[in-house]
């Protein structure tokens, strides 16, 4: 099946898409910063570069949208219908980095907090941060 954008159309609406500073990321970072947490963001020094760190807790938080991580379950996590195998491999390839960097992280002595964009929509939101805030402290 072809695609339903030109190249050019394609290529502008993927660069748009952000790694850091995402608004699900923006969410938790502010809630935390609110609530007094301070934290170090996406320390290259860490497998995996995670989105935020807390050094003196020994505890990384990553902020995971449902489509590029493969969200198993979650209805945002829909398999393109153009280029299957592609975002396929794809897809799978982001779920084993994310795995052998947490396991990493784990044995370095990190806690690892996975938070999903899904958590973060309206209806879910207070209940998830306040969540969050108990599983750092």
């Amino acid at each position: 099946m072809a695609d339903v954008h030109s190249k050019v159309t394609r290529s502008y609406n993927m660069s748009q898409i952000r790694g850091k500073n995402t608004k699900p990321e923006m969410i938790v970072r502010k809630y935390l910063f609110a609530n007094g947490l301070r934290y170090k963001l996406h320390d290259k020094k860490l497998p995996g570069k995670p989105d935020l760190v807390f050094p003196r807790r020994k505890t990384v938080i990553f902020v995971n949208g449902c489509f590029w991580h493969g969200h198993a379950g979650c209805s945002y996590f829909v398999i393109p219908k153009t280029r299957t195998r592609w975002w396929m491999d794809k897809i799978n390839g982001n779920k084993i980095k994310d795995a052998e960097n947490i396991k990493a992280l784990i044995n370095l002595g990190w806690k690892v907090i996975i938070v999903w964009a899904c958590d973060l929509r309206p209806s879910n939101k207070e209940k998830r941060l306040t969540k969050l805030l108990n599983e750092i402290n």
